[in-house]
């Protein structure tokens, strides 16, 4: 296989690749932190798991349909602040304080009132966070063409976002801790107003000091205007349309829907077989031993998983990286078998290092691969539209994230979770133990099958940015590009 030397024009500044990760920390530690608060609903504010499964469930429902439409907008807005970068600043601040106000539950108010309280401003949160992470992915396609500096830049991104995972478990303990909150509701409350500010602090700075791609000025961005914007309703719908014929692109979606959402359905049954397995129910001697599961996944991801990834794909290609980190991951789940052991906590780190290349290779490789596609798809339409891509991308993560959330509140309840009692029953535990090791391998195996024939490789991605710079008449040819080239 031919590889390319990334031209000096391509690299981006290690100081952009940071605050770009800034981003992509508050894009993870938003839902890393869900992932742990929603366990109050169930465990602390005994809220009904299906209804638990609903708030996480509806709320994404909406996002996904959002998504799409602010692609639309930060395609074609033109501003001198940029067509990325102010959504970015804004859904930044909206979505922290909405996170804020979001936990301010207390357990002497009815279920119902607790539950519809927490959708309303749910819904609020999804659509701030909507306004800030649709153009920051799309912001991230754009900032290089250099199809392995690509990679790079997702692997710094993906690297700091595993840095929310490798906190966020720590905020059970902080929560479930008696000597720092008298109860759990109060430590979601108080807690929550943190982590709302950390991540309207961090991220504000790719809108800050992220530069934006110049690109073609086509005439429709040229005049259009806010009113205009309302009124491009079928434009959208075709933009959408053509988005879904790029056969690599859906691809992409359709095996990050899988295995994504095949972690996301039992990424709290973790917690639930470490308490209720390992320790039988008592909070107190589970105590930090789900937060330090977590950390160490998340630090495996960081400091082993997107290297090793990032080496792989540039040996032997994106597709064939993703098969590799995936069967790799699908051994992990079969260790947890063996791994979550009462008689050896322990145990439990032993499946991680396997683990940690579903996610961890998932998300390096397909944000590089999209942007990849982004190329396709403006040489055979003629349009950069990376926000639009983007928004799909994501539309489809959270559509079965949503799917996801509501399966797993549907899983606990028919396993017979029970959520008022302390000592779940050996079959309920039997099944969720089961449940947590064959929904991804599932999930795991069918990805595998819809990536085998996706085709865009570096030397196909090379030609594409060819035609690319021929078309737009840039200065500078591939030809010259290519004189760095070493076989």
């Amino acid at each position: 296989m031919a590889h390319f030397k990334t031209a000096p024009d391509d690299v981006v500044p290690f100081g952009q690749k940071i605050a770009f990760g800034a981003g992509h920390l508050t894009n993870q530690l938003f839902p890393a932190a869900l992932g742990v608060f929603m366990v109050v609903l169930v465990m602390s504010l005994n809220m009904n798991p299906i209804l638990a499964g609903l708030l996480g469930a509806i709320p994404r429902l909406i996002d996904a349909l959002t998504d799409p439409i602010m692609g639309f907008i930060s395609d074609n807005t033109k501003s001198k602040w940029g067509r990325r970068k102010p959504y970015i600043v804004l859904g930044a601040v909206i979505s922290g304080l909405s996170f804020m106000i979001m936990w301010q539950l207390n357990p002497i108010n009815s279920e119902m009132y607790n539950f519809f309280y927490f959708l309303i401003v749910s819904i609020f949160f999804y659509i701030g966070y909507t306004i800030f992470a649709t153009p920051l992915i799309g912001l991230g396609y754009e900032m290089t063409s250099d199809y392995n500096e690509r990679t790079r830049l997702m692997a710094v991104s993906q690297f700091m976002g595993q840095i929310a995972w490798m906190i966020a478990p720590w905020f059970w303990v902080i929560i479930y801790d008696q000597s720092i909150y008298d109860t759990a509701p109060e430590g979601a409350r108080n807690l929550s107003i943190w982590v709302g500010a950390l991540c309207m602090i961090l991220g504000i700075m790719p809108g800050l000091f992220n530069k934006e791609k110049i690109v073609p000025d086509h005439s429709k961005m040229a005049n259009l205007s806010w009113k205009e914007l309302a009124a491009n309703t079928k434009e959208f719908l075709i933009g959408i349309k053509l988005t879904l014929k790029n056969k690599p692109f859906v691809r992409l979606c359709g095996a990050t829907f899988l295995v994504f959402n095949g972690f996301q359905t039992i990424a709290q049954f973790a917690f639930f077989i470490v308490v209720y397995y390992l320790f039988n129910g008592d909070t107190v001697a589970a105590g930090q031993w789900p937060a330090w599961f977590g950390t160490v996944s998340s630090f495996a991801t960081a400091f082993l998983v997107i290297p090793v990834v990032t080496f792989i794909s540039e040996k032997v290609g994106k597709k064939n990286a993703f098969i590799i980190a995936t069967l790799l991951s699908m051994i992990g789940y079969t260790l947890k078998w063996w791994g979550f052991n009462p008689a050896n906590p322990w145990m439990m780190f032993m499946p991680i290092p396997f683990l940690s290349f579903g996610i961890g290779g998932l998300f390096t490789l397909m944000m590089s691969m999209t942007a990849d596609v982004c190329d396709l798809d403006e040489l055979q339409n003629n349009e950069r539209r990376e926000g639009m891509f983007g928004a799909v991308y994501w539309w489809m993560v959270k559509l079965g994230t949503a799917a996801a959330m509501l399966t797993s509140g549907i899983v606990l309840h028919y396993i017979g979770f029970d959520e008022a009692v302390q000592v779940q029953a050996a079959d309920t535990i039997t099944n969720l133990r089961i449940a947590d090791i064959v929904i991804p391998i599932f999930a795991g195996i069918l990805a595998i099958l819809v990536m085998w024939k996706y085709d865009i490789n570096e030397a196909k991605s090379n030609e594409i940015r060819e035609a690319l710079i021929l078309r737009r008449g840039e200065r500078k040819t591939l030809e010259e590009v290519k004189k760095d080239t070493k076989s």
